[in-house]
């Protein structure tokens, strides 16, 4: 079956390209909706061997897509379980996974640098960045995907050759992928969107987790299933139990506890982040006696950012109040009719204070910022749904893209969008844009450092690799690090530390800014990588191989009709109508005549007007 399959490939995409696709070692970046799609095409194409990361687990909603997953593998790795349901498709391909972080110090740039090109098949702009920047590093092309409803895009990414994931500015998403909601929120939009969508619906809409559970036990997932069940139980009775006595506690234990408590045990998920903190409720009752007492308050002040306790005060409240319009909707209910459900409503001061609430209190477990209650209401928005046929789509069109670049055939490889509902056709492509000389990520020169931690400081950096090495010398440059600035001719007092000490360890990405106004060197992005030296503390490049910089270009401001930039303050001569002065032919003067001084004029004291006539050019320049 695997030779016949080689076969077709080989027929299909000629001996030269099929050679190179086999030989291939691929990272792809993301085993979700995208990933399941791309993982089984590049399969199929035979790639030899191919490396999955991800971070996640499986979750219930994932299954309406991610056809790589069945019922019995929810809570289990993404990346495991997409690497064995793979390797069904071709045993001869290598598949590798791994369940981490693609942030970890172990995915560094000599590991990126190992494969012949990586998939990006995320779904959040900050991971997107730094694989990104990784490839760029290690100049390795990236083929980056994405999706949002019906839409979707690919784009070729490739080093000095077009442009990258940061050339073009991006806006903040509106939309985000369920297991960032469910499982790792960073931000108080991702707890809105969770108490909105996913636990309200629980309690007073339309659960997802009310689905079937017939699956076989077998010895492999017994655990899992039963752990299924145990929670399927659990929020039928909180369900049962909405408007008795114990029904607050009851959600508040499952959400705010239980629930923080399984997550916090998947140790992988908190390796570069802060694990979040369970709440105990009778002790934050007991803690909220006074705001209790002053429940009508509290509520009524939706300008302000609630306490922690008034947030348990909204909380119970807002229960209250929900359970009494259910249990009259129930009642009400004709026989034969569904189940009553109360969906969320910005204007609905119920359903909005339940939101507010429950989503400070998981910002507070999270260590997120809260927010007003007046803020929630404004921020509350849509989450658009993946499509699974959007999804395939992009995975094909990402594989298809890929055989370019295996080629080296750059020329050819095109952006391409998904945009269904356009007037244009299905699929608009457009060249590969250019790099963007001003982008922050791409426009800069990169190279690599080892450093030894135990000794290594950052006047060693500063002195003998950006000055030396680099070829600074005296010029005036500043050093950042990821966390900010640590150097520059007036902030000194950082020479002594440790680079460990400052926050530039294993991975880190180091970035020098030269300040000169002439011959400016562009940005020089550093990437720190740890090693034992036995000689200096920190080793870049080797002897007699100084690094060739390139220059950032002198900008060429445009002149207005009547003379004025108004970007400098600048008053150039003309020689006509909206035409620049001509210096075609160098002034001369006798030999003996010396250096000229330039002709200055002052009208006031506080007032110079210095008119430059050495370089020949007319300008007349008005200082502050």
């Amino acid at each position: 079956m695997a030779a016949g399959r080689d076969t077709y490939n080989r027929l299909s995409l000629g001996p030269s390209l099929n050679a190179n696709v086999k030989e291939a070692r691929v990272l792809m970046v993301g085993a979700g909706g995208i990933g399941c799609e791309l993982l089984k095409n590049l399969a199929l194409s035979g790639f030899g061997e191919i490396h999955i990361v991800d971070l996640d687990t499986i979750d219930l909603s994932n299954l309406n897509r991610q056809f790589l997953f069945r019922h019995e593998h929810i809570k289990k790795s993404k990346a495991l379980v997409a690497k064995e349901a793979a390797e069904k498709f071709n045993p001869n391909v290598k598949i590798v996974a791994h369940h981490a972080n693609i942030k970890d110090a172990q995915f560094h740039v000599g590991w990126f640098r190992s494969f012949k090109l990586v998939f990006n098949a995320l779904d959040n702009l900050e991971a997107r960045r730094h694989v990104n920047r990784m490839c760029l590093a290690a100049d390795v092309p990236l083929i980056e995907s994405g999706t949002t409803g019906f839409n979707g895009q690919v784009q070729v990414i490739k080093r000095g050759v077009t442009a990258c994931y940061d050339c073009t500015a991006k806006e903040t998403p509106k939309s985000f992928p369920v297991c960032t909601i469910r499982s790792t929120p960073s931000q108080p939009i991702h707890c809105i969107v969770w108490g909105k969508s996913y636990l309200l619906n629980e309690i007073f809409g339309t659960s997802e987790d009310q689905a079937s559970l017939d699956v076989t036990e077998d010895q492999e997932n017994a655990s899992e299933i039963a752990e299924l069940k145990r929670e399927a139980e659990a929020l039928r009775k909180i369900r049962e139990s909405v408007g008795t006595e114990q029904f607050p506690q009851m959600l508040f234990d499952k959400v705010f506890n239980t629930d923080i408590t399984r997550l916090r045990s998947m140790k992988d998920m908190w390796k570069s982040r802060e694990p979040p903190t369970p709440l105990e409720y009778e002790s934050l009752v007991a803690q909220a006696s006074e705001q209790f007492a002053s429940k009508d308050e509290i509520i009524k002040d939706g300008q302000r950012i609630w306490t922690l306790e008034e947030n348990l005060v909204v909380f119970n409240d807002s229960l209250d109040r929900l359970s009494k319009r259910m249990l009259k909707l129930i009642a009400a209910r004709s026989e034969g009719m569904p189940q009553p459900t109360i969906s969320f409503d910005k204007d609905d001061d119920d359903t909005l204070d339940f939101v507010a609430a429950s989503a400070n209190l998981r910002s507070h477990i999270f260590g997120i910022e809260a927010k007003s209650r007046f803020d929630i209401k404004q921020m509350a928005g849509n989450i658009i749904p993946a499509i699974a046929t959007t999804n395939a789509i992009v995975a094909g069109l990402s594989v298809l893209e890929s055989f370019k670049v295996l080629r080296g055939e750059y020329d050819k490889a095109k952006e391409v969008f998904l945009t269904p509902f356009a007037p244009q056709r299905l699929l608009g492509t457009d060249r590969s844009r250019l790099p963007n000389p001003e982008c922050p990520v791409c426009s800069v020169y990169y190279t690599s450092l080892e450093v030894d931690p135990s000794r290594a400081k950052l006047d060693d950096l500063v002195e003998d690799f950006v000055k030396l090495q680099l070829g600074y010398g005296e010029k005036e440059f500043a050093v950042s690090s990821d966390a900010g600035l640590v150097y520059d001719p007036d902030l000194t007092d950082n020479l002594d530390k440790n680079l460990n000490d400052l926050g530039i360890k294993q991975n880190s990405f180091v970035t020098i800014v030269d300040e000169d106004d002439d011959d400016t060197f562009v940005n020089v992005v550093v990437n720190i990588q740890e090693a034992k030296l036995s000689d200096k503390p920190i080793k870049g490049l080797e002897d007699g191989q100084a690094p060739v910089i390139p220059r950032k270009p002198k900008k060429t401001l445009p002149i207005l009709s009547n003379g004025v930039n108004s970007a400098n303050g600048k008053i150039r001569k003309h020689d006509g109508d909206g035409e620049a002065p001509r210096n075609d032919k160098k002034r001369s003067r006798p030999d003996d005549a010396g250096p000229s001084p330039s002709k200055k004029a002052k009208a006031a004291e506080d007032d110079i007007v210095v008119i430059d006539d050495d370089a020949g050019t007319g300008a007349i320049e008005i200082l502050d």
